[in-house]
């Protein structure tokens, strides 16, 4: 199983690394990217018949105010990722519901591109997500409304240039799933191999690079 991850890793990496290469500026020949996440560690990346599995784990969130422990999401290698926060609002106020933070390859040692899924607590904790929000933002940051009654809610999202999540050269929306039924626990080993799947991703573009050149 994990060298089947391994191989899917690389395969998008690959997706990702062409593009950039290749500089593609035309609207119609921009790949589109749907990432989808929820609370309980479940998410995946579809691009064109490309679907790849991408698990959160609970790790140290480098970003400001990172949390010691946070539900994260190994994106597996897109150039040029936009950091920031995107704050979902409960339907009908402006009370925080979830922080989704994008935190660029290198923002700690070894660490790979990620999505960081924060949700709040206040209520009790069913969730992985829900350990509290982060005690600061980026100063980069964007807010939604959630979407859908409570207990199925959540928010669709496609950054603009600039924007929190906004990886240049890519279509890419994002599924923020909130309040999803059940929990999972990460199994052990689960931090190690989060962190080997972006230096493997990244080492994989690089690969890329070097055989255009």
């Amino acid at each position: 199983m994990r060298r089947r991850t391994l191989l899917n890793i690389i395969a998008l990496g690959a997706i990702f690394g062409f593009a950039a290469l290749c500089n593609i500026r035309a609207s119609a020949q921009v790949p589109a990217v749907n990432i989808t996440v929820d609370e309980n560690g479940n998410g995946n990346i579809l691009s064109g018949s490309n679907n790849f599995s991408i698990p959160g784990v609970l790790v140290a969130d480098p970003g400001p105010g990172g949390l010691g422990s946070a539900l994260t999401y190994n994106l597996l290698g897109p150039p040029s990722l936009i950091a920031g926060d995107v704050v979902l609002l409960e339907p009908g106020n402006a009370e925080i519901s979830d922080v989704i933070r994008f935190n660029p390859a290198g923002t700690a040692v070894r660490y790979p591109a990620s999505l960081v899924f924060y949700s709040d607590n206040a209520d009790g904790v069913d969730a992985l997500a829900d350990t509290g929000l982060p005690t600061s933002l980026y100063t980069n940051v964007v807010r939604i409304p959630e979407v859908g009654a409570e207990g199925d809610n959540g928010a669709f999202y496609t950054p603009g240039p600039d924007n929190p999540g906004f990886v240049a050269g890519f279509d890419v929306t994002y599924h923020f799933i909130s309040d999803s039924p059940g929990s999972t626990v990460p199994e052990p080993g689960s931090v190690a191999l989060f962190a080997g799947l972006g230096v493997s991703s990244l080492f994989a573009v690089r690969g890329l690079r070097r055989r255009k050149k």
